[in-house]
């Protein structure tokens, strides 16, 4: 008798199951998942190849889409959630991968009423109204499918100098600029009479003594011929990364009245045929100085840390290298930014204390050079 009533609750569940199986829909569902996972990127004019904005784009998708969250590449988190927690993750509950194998499984429904409302993805920012904008020159990337890598310069002026919350970099095709680095140079007042002279653009694919020639030709000494004040990675992108604004009080730096954003790598990904870019950059004020100021402190290569031993890897090996700085007053840490190449095949980073135990910063087990985030 106790076996037969297994077997019938065993069954009243797979009937259960079913149902809930086939009641599965698009506009109910499974948007809502798409819509916070994969439309940031998978959207028009966004970085991905193809857009997933609405059921027909999905529903010719589904297959792939399967098969790129079962090998664990999409939606790209590289980072071990088991090590440590980060603002923005990308990720899929079990609960939800399930949920879209079941639905592609019983057909892809589209079903009744309407989808969640598609996010606002604004061309001019993606995290608020800027106070100013100011655009690069127009860039013909040329369609030879070949990376092209140029050195690009923005004159900035303003009424007055003003405090900066937050310098966003926004492509105008993210399918064209694969990656951005720019540092802000800043000049007093009486300093540079004209920061618009000198190329706006420069071509880097040289030779790296002819490179350092070129780069005085850029013109951006002082008219006295010393160095204005940096600011080092005062903007950057990457594939997948939004810019952040801190909280108020925190983070941020003065800008001058004049003052030249340099985009030291403007990389360009292999297109087939030419195409123009017209990116630019926003500027967010903040209406004070910043209490707590930040500093970026580059660790390893071009850093101020040694790598140990040094980064030279003979052919057909895997090698591990270390690279560690000891920190003499308390900090915070707000963003990691891992960074390697396409020999890198993991990532990890981590603080120890006074006391001997380990602060988890990153771990990154599967290196993706193509996924660069700042955390």
């Amino acid at each position: 008798m106790a076996n037969w009533k297994l077997i019938a609750l065993l069954l009243i569940l797979t009937v259960l199951y079913s149902c809930s199986e086939q009641s599965l829909t698009f506009n109910q569902n499974i948007a809502p998942i798409v819509f916070e996972n994969c439309t940031p990127c998978h959207r028009d004019k966004g970085p991905a190849p193809f857009s997933l904005t609405n059921y027909n784009q999905v529903n010719r998708k589904k297959k792939t889409m399967v098969k790129m969250i079962k090998k664990g590449i999409m939606p790209p988190w590289p980072a071990d959630r088991n090590y440590s927690h980060f603002l923005g993750e990308k990720y899929l509950t079990e609960e939800e991968k399930k949920m879209i194998y079941d639905w592609v499984k019983s057909g892809a429904v589209e079903g009744d009423g309407e989808p969640p409302i598609l996010p606002d993805y604004s061309k001019v920012s993606r995290i608020g109204q800027p106070d100013t904008t100011f655009w690069f020159d127009s860039v013909l990337v040329s369609g030879e499918n070949r990376d092209k890598f140029y050195i690009m310069t923005l004159p900035v002026e303003l009424p007055q100098e003003q405090y900066i919350r937050a310098l966003e970099f926004v492509p105008n095709k993210n399918k064209l600029v694969h990656h951005m680095n720019g540092h802000l140079l800043n000049y007093e007042d009486g300093a540079k009479a004209d920061i618009q002279s000198g190329l706006r653009i420069m071509d880097i694919e040289v030779e790296e003594d002819l490179y350092l020639v070129l780069f005085d030709s850029l013109n951006l000494y002082n008219d006295d011929g010393s160095k204005p004040g940096r600011i080092h990675s005062a903007v950057n992108y990457l594939p997948g990364v939004e810019a952040v604004i801190y909280p108020e009080g925190i983070g941020g730096f003065k800008i001058n009245k004049k003052s030249i954003l340099v985009a030291n790598d403007m990389h360009y990904a292999p297109v087939p045929k030419a195409q123009w870019d017209y990116s630019h950059i926003n500027l967010f004020y903040s209406q004070s100085p910043p209490e707590r100021p930040v500093r970026e402190t580059m660790m390893g290569t071009n850093g101020v840390s040694k790598i140990i031993p040094p980064l030279k890897i003979p052919p057909n090996q895997v090698t591990k290298h270390i690279s560690s700085l000891e920190v003499d007053q308390d900090i915070s840490v707000l963003t990691i930014n891992p960074h390697m190449h396409l020999l890198g095949k993991s990532f990890k980073s981590y603080a120890i204390d006074p006391g001997g135990d380990t602060i988890r910063m990153i771990n990154i087990q599967r290196w993706d050079f193509r996924w660069q985030y700042f955390y």
